[in-house]
């Protein structure tokens, strides 16, 4: 992992026919300082019918393709982010032992790699908080399980794993006692700077309401002893905006001994 930064974000979507990422585009931001991408998945679509079954080869074959590329070619980090929300085929997933099996069968595929980060499912919502912590425990557990014992893993919280919210949602005390034999966890926080902290309007609250959302969210860190990563955030293209993200970078570059990056959310699609 590197140390605090400013990291954007590029979230590429596979589809399920083969497909050739924008390796143009992946050059351009690496040779900006872009170290780490974010590649949002379907569960359904690398492994369908069931968690507990087999590969779609269809699929994995350009995600590990595009997975190499960051990490070996370009020397960067790639985040395998299963972007589900805490379900399967629109289903809220409970079956905790299933999602470890998913787990331990995708993490096989890039078992060797270090520079590969698990993200083990993206912004839960509207969901039992003890059916959050055991899919993250199942996650833990099968990308061990997989052999994979070098990378880090990103664990999500309810109420779309909102920094803002992290304490008074329930998420540290539900997620504080997970277990990892190898002590790579990483709470992943996301943090908008609307009214609502959705980042559906440009408005942001105020020139300070970044920092100010992440200040529980720190003390728990520091109180916890974890360490933890803004795994999305933006705001928009005004004065306002660009005042509360810089003012939220700076507070979490005050705090790195519990932030290790913040990752922005822009979007690159790849061409199929």
């Amino acid at each position: 992992m590197a140390c605090y930064a400013s990291f954007p974000r590029a979230t590429v979507q596979l589809q399920p026919i083969p497909n050739t990422s924008n390796s143009s585009t992946i050059d351009t931001l690496t040779s900006k300082g872009l170290n780490i991408f974010r590649i949002a998945i379907m569960m359904e679509r690398l492994i369908p019918s069931q968690m507990t079954g087999s590969v779609n080869t269809t699929y994995s074959k350009p995600l590990v393709d595009l997975v190499n590329y960051i990490t070996n070619t370009k020397g960067a980090y790639a985040v395998v982010d299963p972007h589900n929300f805490g379900r399967y085929y629109g289903n809220v997933i409970t079956d905790a032992a299933s999602f470890q099996a998913w787990w331990k069968t995708t993490a096989a595929l890039f078992a060797g790699n270090s520079k590969v980060i698990f993200d083990c499912n993206n912004e839960p919502h509207d969901m039992q908080n003890s059916d959050v912590k055991n899919m993250m425990q199942g996650c833990i557990n099968g990308v061990r399980a997989a052999g994979a014992t070098s990378q880090y893993i990103f664990v999500e919280g309810n109420s779309w794993s909102g920094a803002w919210t992290w304490v008074s949602s329930g998420n540290g005390d539900s997620l504080k006692d997970l277990t990892d034999p190898q002590n790579k966890i990483i709470y992943e926080m996301h943090q908008y700077l609307d009214s609502d902290g959705s980042g559906t309007s440009e408005a942001c609250v105020s020139a300070t309401i970044g920092k100010e959302r992440l200040q529980a969210a720190t003390a728990w860190l520091k109180a916890n002893g974890k360490k933890g990563i803004l795994g999305e955030f933006a705001g928009g293209a005004n004065t306002q905006c660009a005042s509360a993200v810089t003012d939220m970078l700076s507070y979490m570059g005050s705090n790195s001994d519990v932030w290790t990056g913040a990752v922005s959310l822009t979007s690159l699609k790849s061409k199929s």
